[in-house]
């Protein structure tokens, strides 16, 4: 498909720079089974579940990824994109020209080295520093990777540090946050309870590419950054029981979903999975696993619209959108959610 059909024009006053407080006080837009528009609160998603259905989260953590340092005596910033090993990271620079192959980067006292330049410009940087040692030298050197369009308005402040950051988050990997589970609190898990819904993690390190622009013409000519992720045995057993018993499986996110679906074979069945992947969904793609996706406003013409568009439908996603600009939904990653659910001949 021509990438321009994805486009739509968004105010900027919808971008949202703060999230809503508290976490679970976000508006909730429902694009429900009928494909009828109800206006929620994150507060009701428990509402629209069953004890039948397990919903999934991905439990990632935000490291702060972003560092700014000098090689010699020119400045740059450099993003961490995919962890390859303990100390040895794929990243963005900027500027790029000043990140050659065998540069030495200062940050402020923690050091690395350009390895390898990748087809797309990504640096491959070893950080000298002990393999355990990594993420307390990245607490104590980098800052919270907001999104672009967030950073553009404002400055990471400490208020970020718990913002960008789910409050079930476990496992470090992420530089950047699965956005949809930025609503939940002991008060949603609560409801969730009551309602008697399972619930299941997995795990997906989101990558700073998620925020990068779609360069081509043509959705097919897109190549994805792959992400690491895994999906255990036992909760691959969970998410079998709940299908072969008629449950639904409800996905907190587009991580978890597209985690979910790599997953999963040509007849529904989620495998254990520890992997990189990059699947790239698109309108004309059959799901095989979720029903129910859980996520919050996107870019136009970006990788995460086109899969939420093959979920619930191409025309209804653009008349969603048109709807939440119109009444002021909040847009991004500390924006408000939208639920929706599968469109039976997406």
């Amino acid at each position: 498909m021509n990438v321009n059909d994805f486009d739509f024009e968004l105010p900027k006053e919808s971008i949202a720079i703060r999230p809503a407080r508290p976490r679970d006080s976000a508006r909730m837009l429902v694009l429900n089974a009928e494909s009828q528009l109800e206006h929620k609160s994150v507060l009701d998603l428990a509402d629209y579940l069953t004890s039948e259905d397990v919903i999934v989260f991905n439990n990632t953590r935000v490291i702060p990824g972003r560092l700014y340092g000098k090689r010699g005596d020119a400045k740059v910033e450099v993003t961490l994109h995919k962890r390859n090993s303990a100390t040895e990271w794929q990243a963005f620079a900027k500027p790029a020209k000043k990140c050659r192959l065998n540069d030495i980067l200062d940050f402020n006292g923690l050091s690395a080295k350009v390895t390898a330049i990748g087809e797309a410009g990504e640096r491959t940087l070893q950080f000298n520093v002990e393999d355990n040692a990594m993420t307390e030298a990245l607490e104590a050197h980098g800052t919270m990777p907001l999104p672009p369009y967030i950073a553009a308005q404002r400055a990471v402040d400490n208020a970020d540090a718990d913002d960008y950051q789910t409050v079930y988050a476990a496992e470090d990997g992420a530089v950047a946050a699965p956005t949809a589970g930025l609503h939940f609190t002991d008060r949603m898990f609560e409801k969730l309870k009551e309602k008697g819904v399972k619930q299941a993690t997995v795990t997906l390190h989101v990558g700073a590419g998620t925020f990068l622009p779609v360069k081509v013409e043509d959705t097919k000519d897109h190549k994805m950054h792959s992400e690491w992720g895994e999906i255990t045995p036992e909760t691959a057993a969970l998410l079998n029981d709940t299908k072969a018993r008629g449950g639904r499986i409800i996905s907190v996110g587009t991580t978890s979903m597209r985690l979910l679906e790599s997953a999963a074979d040509e007849k529904g069945i989620i495998h254990p999975f520890k992997d990189d992947t990059d699947i790239f969904i698109t309108p004309g793609y059959r799901f095989r696993a979720v029903d129910i996706l859980m996520t919050n406003f996107h870019l136009p013409k970006s990788t995460l619209f086109m899969l939420v568009s093959a979920f619930a439908g191409f025309e209804e996603m653009h008349y969603t959108y048109k709807t939440a600009i119109k009444d002021g939904y909040r847009f991004y990653s500390y924006g408000d959610s939208s639920l929706l659910f599968l469109k039976k001949d997406a």
